[in-house]
């Protein structure tokens, strides 16, 4: 692998390359269906493989990222290079499609990243990211107010006529304004309960990270995101946490809470106070990226 294009996954330490490269070739192919390989420069390597002009050059790869269904397969299988890595070592997530010139674009990757690489490497040894969202719970429907009522009596004392049934217009907007505190409760517990779930989790975590509210379109749920984070944890630590979400998930009907993981620390390749939005889009395969090199 000399000239061409390069589509690059993520970067490892040198010494952890000859087994992280082992295990992609072996069980997962690259984006292009190409082998995955390490190459190296500086005491990094970076994972990468052969990708066709023709879909990743500059112009064909910025028409390709439009298209919702072929990003999320590039985004999957990128996940998939990145994660089999993962499993055995430290790595970084190089950001979602990022196509260098041959292996001299991708050594120039490295140099201008080591710095970065390199304290990111140190930073998270050991370390997984699991994710936790959190959506409010559809309430089970309520049948119409009218058909709530028995049948109004006859005669003149009968209920108003813009209330339904036999409902006096009083009783009828008593009744719409239980309904509306009842969904304003339903809410409020719904956001205290996920504060809770992120307060408890932060706390054993090494460290935390909000994203905004997961668009609907893309995890087909229907049930309002209210919350969607991200916590750096140790790897020996990992089951207890697993165990700790399932315990708050049962807390309140009013709450659904998913557990995803443990992924390659996609949320926290960058220092705190800064943003690692490039590396987490590519796990959810929910924004686009340019090329580089």
């Amino acid at each position: 692998m000399t000239e061409g294009l390069r589509y690059a996954y993520a970067v490892v330490r040198d010494t952890d390359a000859p087994e992280a490269a082992r295990t992609a070739l072996e069980r997962v192919p690259g984006v292009a269906g190409e082998p995955v390989v390490a190459v190296r420069h500086l005491g990094l390597a970076v994972l990468a493989g052969t990708v066709p002009a023709e879909d990743f050059d500059e112009g064909p790869l910025r028409q390709r990222l439009e298209d919702m269904a072929w990003l999320e397969q590039v985004a999957r299988t990128h996940q998939r290079v990145v994660d089999t890595v993962g499993a055995e070592s430290c790595v970084i997530p190089v950001r979602l499609a990022t196509v260098c010139q041959g292996e001299e674009g991708l050594r120039r990757m490295l140099a201008a990243g080591r710095e970065r690489f390199a304290s990111a490497l140190d930073r998270l040894e050991g370390r997984v990211e699991w994710g936790v969202k959190a959506y409010a719970a559809t309430p089970a429907p309520q049948r119409p107010l009218a058909a709530q009522e028995p049948p109004a009596p006859e005669g003149p004392t009968a209920g108003t006529p813009n209330a339904p049934g036999g409902m006096s217009g009083r009783d009828y907007l008593r009744r719409r304004k239980a309904q509306r505190q009842a969904a304003e409760r339903r809410w409020g517990d719904t956001e205290e309960g996920a504060r809770l779930v992120h307060d408890t989790l932060s706390g054993l975590a090494e460290r935390a990270r909000l994203h905004p509210p997961q668009d609907p379109r893309l995890s087909g749920a229907s049930d309002r995101n209210v919350l969607n984070a991200a916590y750096l944890v140790r790897r020996e630590d990992s089951a207890a946490f697993a165990e700790r979400v399932g315990e708050l998930a049962g807390r309140t009907a009013a709450l659904r809470v998913e557990l995803t993981g443990p992924w390659a620390p996609y949320s926290f390749t960058a220092p705190d106070g800064t943003d690692a939005r490039d590396e987490t889009d590519a796990r959810d395969g929910a924004q686009s990226a340019g090329a580089a090199g």
